[in-house]
């Protein structure tokens, strides 16, 4: 007994060894669990060996999940759960549940979020990008000014295309505060280019307080206005976001739970 348990600590050691040189945490925190259960069982040598890398998968994929999330840059962590129906804006309500399957995803369909400031557009966009990240989707969230600012940072650095290239391969990106700043010229140009790489082939989300035919404010040339609207919403998912204040409201209900 005493040269049994002598080379089966042996074997652990090895194991841990083998398990750190070969980078798998799972299997080292769980072998001795796994093996004990395996054999109280009376499991076969694969269903044991089953069970060992499937610890494994799933902690790399939670890792990997969560890794999405971080690199994804969103302001805040919002799930659709978190997300109280009855303050959305109508139209958003009706279609939380579609949204929130992510087919759009798959289809290659943008969705705009279009409507005044406070009902929620950025709070949506950013849970949808979030489940996004939870399914193993690439995400990336930026502002439109933040964008802007990088793209005129590449070209000057001669790494533009580069940016591009990182830019088309997001299966989901998120662009925000769509038209609170207009831009010149060149910066209008700029960023046609730019959001045009994916069109028709990743889905990009938009929230914007202006409605279409108000674009031309910010983008200053009707005919490049012309040209965004169609490439952004050709097959778009268009969601109305006009309604009272998703803030305000939520604020209220917390405030009236709290004081019952």
């Amino acid at each position: 007994m005493t040269n049994n348990n002598t080379l089966i600590k042996n074997l652990s050691e090895q194991i841990v060894a083998y398990t750190k040189e070969l980078r798998l945490p799972a299997m080292r925190k769980g072998f001795k669990e796994i093996a004990g259960e395996a054999a109280g069982k009376n499991h076969s040598y694969e269903e044991f060996l089953f069970e060992l890398l499937e610890s494994e998968y799933l902690l790399r994929l939670s890792n990997r999940k969560q890794s999405r999330i971080r690199m994804a840059g969103f302001p805040a962590k919002k799930h659709l759960e978190d997300i109280d129906v009855s303050c959305l804006p109508d139209d958003a309500a009706k279609q939380l549940n579609v949204l929130s399957r992510l087919d759009f995803i798959e289809n290659a369909q943008n969705i705009i979020l279009a409507g005044n400031p406070g009902t929620g557009k950025t709070h949506l966009a950013t849970a949808l990008g979030m489940k996004a990240c939870m399914m193993d989707y690439k995400v990336l969230f930026t502002t439109i000014p933040r964008l802007l600012t990088q793209i005129r940072e590449s070209r000057s650095q001669k790494t533009l295309r580069s940016l591009e290239l990182k830019f088309e391969n997001y299966d989901l990106v998120i662009c925000d505060e769509f038209g609170y700043i207009s831009f010149d010229k060149e910066g209008a140009e700029l960023l046609f280019t730019h959001l045009s790489l994916r069109t028709g082939k990743k889905s990009t989300i938009i929230t914007t307080n202006l409605t279409f035919d108000r674009w031309k404010e910010i983008f200053g040339d009707p005919v490049l206005t012309a040209a965004m609207v169609d490439r952004l919403t050709h097959k778009a998912i268009l969601v109305n976001m006009n309604g009272s204040s998703y803030r305000a409201m939520e604020t209220k209900k917390m405030y009236t739970k709290k004081n019952k």
